[in-house]
């Protein structure tokens, strides 16, 4: 759980300092207030939008070199050869 404990430290402590900023209750050092007010509120959703960026490209790069570690795939076939087999016996159709 050091994982979870320390993700969940490192949102809360990003997710003051924003309601701090965004609320002005901390002014944002070397920027405008006026531009400061304007850019704030599209922050959650430029992270958003940069987490959903990364996680398509993390699941398409595994994607694309899946073939490129040749036992992970043989053992990954041989476990779903093995499941439909298991299957099979049980009476299930899976072909």
């Amino acid at each position: 759980m050091a994982r979870a404990h320390r993700l969940a430290t490192i949102v809360a402590v990003l997710t003051s300092l924003y309601a701090l900023l965004f609320f002005v209750i901390l002014p944002v050092p070397f920027v405008h207030e006026d531009v400061a007010v304007k850019v704030l509120p599209t922050i959650p959703w430029w992270a958003l939008v940069t987490f959903g960026s990364y996680a398509l490209w993390s699941m398409g790069w595994g994607l694309w070199t899946f073939r490129d570690c040749p036992d992970a795939f043989e053992e990954l076939m041989g476990e779903i050869a093995e499941a439909k087999n298991d299957l099979r016996a049980k009476g299930v159709t899976v072909d």
